[in-house]
């Protein structure tokens, strides 16, 4: 079997894992993505040019939404507090202190 050179995700599925890695756990959070446009004159050969709009992705996040629906998800049930935290490093922590021995 061939060696996989894509990995697919859905925008749920992005999302969850953005909220799981910054240790989001309330609220109703979906994509956001902030486009650019530029123009620019394109074309196969110096004789062919169109002027085309090209589109570059300049952030990928996720921000609070009012409901969920195709794009957003609830924290609470995708990312559950377990009384962990993650780190920045995608490690975890306990909330509470460690007692003195």
């Amino acid at each position: 079997m061939a060696e996989s050179t894509q990995i697919v995700f859905t925008h749920k599925e992005v999302v969850e894992a953005l909220l799981r890695k910054h240790g989001i756990h309330e609220g109703i959070w979906g994509l956001y993505i902030k486009f650019g446009i530029r123009g620019a004159n394109v074309g196969g050969s110096p004789s062919d040019i169109h002027p085309a709009a090209i589109v570059p992705i300049l952030e990928i996040g996720v921000q609070k939404f009012d409901a969920e629906n195709n794009i957003s998800v609830d924290a609470a049930k995708v990312n559950p507090n377990s009384g962990r935290q993650t780190t920045s490093t995608g490690g975890t922590r306990s909330r509470r202190p460690k007692k003195p021995r």
